[in-house]
């Protein structure tokens, strides 16, 4: 979530910029938010192939030594991490259109007090995206709940159980070992820790949130 929040963040800042196909790049870093889940997992399933992937290959370029990654499990969340990271392009929507929606007199006068570019993105950028970056949270955190198949299509929750999320782990009880009653009870259970964590966030948005009207 860090990562996700931080990287699509810069990346709407980046592509918030007057510069030539700004259209196009927007385009093209949006794109792989429309294409499926298991389209994706197969790509980069490929990617970190420890013997015909382009990550080792970039690695062994570098003189640096190859990785199991999906097939260690050592590495096989962080390899997950770095593959959540292909969908930044969602939150950078909703955090583009919430910074192209800053009056830009707040800036104009913050350069006339003297404010350098630190300040105006401190006090002024962040205050009114925030309701962006509130939604974008709450969004993300129940995604990071229900990943599931990326695990169901690329390691099956291995290896060694290192990968098998709790979404997974909820469809083999339930699909695999014919524990219904086991798996709807865990499916409560994560019902009810995601909604106390979507009010716990919104608690907290009542201070840290600015709301202009």
């Amino acid at each position: 979530m860090p990562l996700a929040l931080v990287g699509s963040l810069l990346l709407a800042l980046l592509l918030n910029q007057r510069v030539r196909f700004l259209g196009l790049f927007r385009t093209i870093y949006y794109m792989p938010t429309v294409i499926a889940g298991v389209a994706i997992s197969l790509l980069w399933q490929w990617i970190f192939n420890p013997d015909l992937g382009i990550a080792n290959y970039i690695l062994n370029i570098l003189h640096l030594p190859s990785l199991l990654w999906f097939q260690d499990e050592a590495t096989v969340i962080p390899s997950f991490v770095i593959m959540s990271l292909w969908g930044l392009g969602g939150p950078m929507i909703v955090f583009l259109a919430s910074l192209q929606g800053i009056p830009p007199e707040l800036y104009e006068a913050a350069a006339l007090d003297g404010s350098n570019g630190w300040y105006k993105f401190r006090y002024i950028t962040i205050p009114m995206i925030s309701p962006a970056i509130l939604l974008n949270l709450v969004t993300g955190v129940i995604g990071a709940f229900q990943v599931f198949v990326q695990g169901y299509v690329i390691t099956q929750g291995g290896p060694n159980f290192a990968s098998e999320f709790y979404v997974l782990y909820l469809f083999n009880n339930a699909f695999q070992y014919f524990k219904f009653g086991y798996a709807a009870s865990q499916a409560w259970i994560l019902f009810v820790i995601i909604l106390a964590l979507t009010i716990a966030l919104l608690q907290a948005s009542r201070r840290l949130v600015y709301y202009e009207a």
